[in-house]
């Protein structure tokens, strides 16, 4: 049962990110979704993680890092540090915000949105319960960030990806936090064969629900 499903606007930058939230009854979390170059809030894939997330009782921000028209310029999607900057003015969203302030906080990272979310997990320390990456760049986050998360981090890789699955392995050796990295078998990039996304989405619900209490 949801308890609050609304949209909302995130102040960044001087401009309005536009988001939803939603909140399960009962939820001790929330997650943001950092999502990857090219994507948006209305992501299918994302919206289908939330939706697994929110039978597990963990509430979902899903908002655009950026806007449409920076989302045209190809070299923004790549712009680590404005993701992150942007990811973190979501973050202090949800800290103000009456039905999420007491919340746990995670995130949930896709292609480069996973560098953002290690960064700015990186740069929060044990404000942030949970990470997990999908089919991410964690080493992207950098070899300064890395080694700072504190959160427990969750890495999701297909198993036929196999340049990226060397990059979160690189990532993965930097990581000083409680880590795992899961291979999904049979699964490209996108997670497109049947099966695969339910079972990114059932692990990365089983990582949040275990750390987000």
């Amino acid at each position: 049962m949801t308890t609050l499903d609304k949209e909302i606007r995130i102040p960044a930058d001087g401009l309005q990110l536009e988001g939803a939230l939603v909140l399960p009854s009962g939820a001790t979390g929330v997650v943001a979704f950092a999502h990857g170059s090219g994507s948006s809030r209305f992501s299918p894939r994302n919206t289908f993680v939330a939706g697994e997330l929110h039978k597990a009782g963990v509430g979902t921000l899903l908002f655009d890092l950026l806007t449409r028209e920076e989302d045209r310029d190809y070299q923004r999607r790549f712009d680590i540090a404005l993701l992150t900057t942007r990811l973190l003015a979501a973050t202090r969203w949800l800290q103000g915000d009456a039905a999420t302030r007491t919340l746990k906080l995670g995130y949930f990272g896709a292609s480069t949105g996973a560098a953002a979310a290690l960064q700015a997990a990186a740069a929060l320390g044990d404000a942030i319960s949970a990470v997990v990456s999908r089919g991410g760049r964690p080493d992207l986050a950098g070899r300064e960030a890395l080694p700072k998360v504190r959160s427990p981090t969750l890495l999701l890789v297909g198993g036929f990806d196999d340049v990226v699955i060397g990059l979160n392995e690189q990532a993965y050796a930097l990581l000083d936090c409680e880590k795992k990295l899961q291979i999904i078998p049979g699964a490209t990039h996108l997670f497109e064969e049947p099966g695969t996304l339910e079972q990114v989405a059932a692990t990365a619900a089983e990582w949040f629900a275990s750390h987000l209490v």
